[in-house]
């Protein structure tokens, strides 16, 4: 094989997509990680709520369906009237689904 054709397949396989490099994990132990369409659910406290953005900023528990710690993160929601009559430090519970690059809220009320 002439240099030039091994230095193009050397190339093309290189730059093939590898399971976890490029984000795409069928690769994966899928117990390791949550199906896509599986529906989360979490509880925290409203930090935030910024209705024109459609995002809410919460103060959550763990998530395990996701394997997530408690901590403090802003989320995406799937329509900005789920967030209607959240108020900062309102305490909620939450039900989340993978969106194209991170998990969104499909669900929010106030919790019991």
């Amino acid at each position: 094989m002439n240099r030039f054709l091994h230095s193009c397949l050397v190339l093309f396989l290189v730059w093939l997509p590898h399971p976890g490099i490029c984000g795409d994990d069928a690769g994966a132990d899928a117990k390791a990680r949550p199906d896509a369409a599986a529906t989360a659910h979490g509880f925290g406290v409203v930090r935030k709520v910024d209705v024109e953005r459609g995002r809410v900023t919460l103060d959550h528990q763990p998530i395990r369906e996701l394997g997530w710690p408690a901590m403090t993160m802003e989320f995406k929601v799937t329509d900005p009237a789920l967030l209607k009559g959240l108020a900062p430090g309102q305490a909620v519970r939450f039900d989340l689904r993978q969106g194209r690059l991170s998990p969104v809220i499909t669900s929010i009320q106030p919790a019991p």
